[in-house]
């Protein structure tokens, strides 16, 4: 089940392809290695453009509230944006977000993931600039995408992954 609504970009990855390995500091400056969960937890990889806006706080705090339920599933799930560790820190205690929260201030990721695009793709963008767009993947145990869900909006959108994963079994 993919919402592929980036297929004009060459990078954009799609059910069945291996999912692109990196490494990136957390909130605690603590790097975090995609391939360490390799044949022990599935991942649910999502992208997002900002800590604290209302959107983005919304999907993490309910990808927090539903923590414990893809746990129970071997799944793990790490939010990416640009933001740096600061950042992340300041959000995640003010609003009491518990998930892995990873910085990308070089956007190296969320262009393997093809996550970025232009502001005119956008509305409020800077002219010139790339924003991420808010998208998540599902990648099994095997480090296979399962599922590659692009413009994803917030609400809900934690409950619809956790039905994906349950689905993955």
């Amino acid at each position: 089940m993919d919402r592929n609504h980036a297929a004009r970009h060459d990078t954009t990855l799609r059910a069945g392809q291996p999912a692109p390995l990196f490494s990136l500091p957390d909130a605690d400056m603590e790097r975090v290695d995609l391939a360490k969960y390799r044949g022990r937890k599935n991942v649910v990889l999502y992208f997002y453009p900002r800590d604290g806006t209302p959107g983005c706080t919304l999907q993490a705090t309910d990808f927090s509230d539903h923590e414990n339920d893809f746990e129970r599933l071997d799944c793990i799930v790490i939010g990416v944006s640009p933001d740096d560790c600061l950042s992340h820190a300041e959000f995640r205690d003010a609003v009491g977000v518990s998930i892995c929260l990873l910085s990308d201030m070089e956007n190296k990721v969320c262009e393997k993931y093809g996550v970025l695009r232009q502001d005119g793709e956008h509305p409020g963008g800077a002219n010139g600039s790339r924003c991420v767009m808010r998208a998540t993947f599902v990648i099994d145990k095997n480090g296979t995408v399962r599922h590659a869900l692009y413009n994803v909006s917030p609400r809900g959108h934690a409950a619809e992954v956790l039905n994906l994963v349950r689905n993955m079994r």
